[in-house]
């Protein structure tokens, strides 16, 4: 019978605060962890940080783990959530960088009117409580924050998110339709 590729015996030691096991483990599975990410995002700057936020997830976890002999399956389980993370925008940048020697570029074609599109008409449509959840959004915070701040639970501000975003779309839909229709 093969041995398993990671001892339970050795993640044990690990568990105890055996820093050389610990080290270890991580460094085996960063190869693994690596070769996953590679795989469903290609050859991305991103990679190196879901490697990193990954084995950060074990790291901290690791006294958790119930099963020793499942590290794999926990770290494999981490960097799902960290790939689920990254579809969902976590690892886009928040502010742009722009050379000020060159002219920045233009998110739409001079002749292009929907770039006239009102975004603020668009808010209007949103309840009072939805526009302030948007506009912290906006502002960088994260749902639990939201949530502390508007004294409401997390689950609550994301279906407000969700129906505001539904709204929002609506609404711009509507308005570019006609901007398409009155000769674009």
């Amino acid at each position: 019978m093969a041995t398993p590729e990671f001892d339970p015996a050795h993640v044990r030691r690990a568990q105890e605060g055996d820093a050389d096991a610990r080290n270890d483990l991580l460094s085996r599975l960063e190869p693994i962890l690596r070769g996953y990410f590679i795989k469903r995002i290609g050859k991305e700057a991103d990679v190196d940080d879901l490697v990193q936020n990954t084995l950060m997830r074990v790291h901290e976890g690791l006294e958790a783990l119930e099963k020793p002999g499942s590290l794999k399956s926990f770290a494999m389980k981490a960097a799902l959530f960290e790939l689920q993370d990254y579809y969902r925008g976590r690892y886009d940048m928040k502010e742009r960088l722009y050379d000020p020697e060159l002219p920045p570029q233009r998110t739409t074609a001079p002749d292009d009117r929907s770039a006239e599109v009102d975004v603020e008409k668009a808010l209007d449509v949103l309840t009072p409580k939805a526009r302030r959840i948007m506009e912290l959004r906006e502002y960088g915070y994260i749902y639990r924050e939201i949530a502390q701040m508007l004294d409401t639970t997390e689950a609550a501000v994301k279906m407000q998110v969700k129906r505001a975003f539904e709204k929002m779309r609506d609404a711009l839909g509507v308005v570019l339709a006609l901007l398409w229709v009155g000769g674009l």
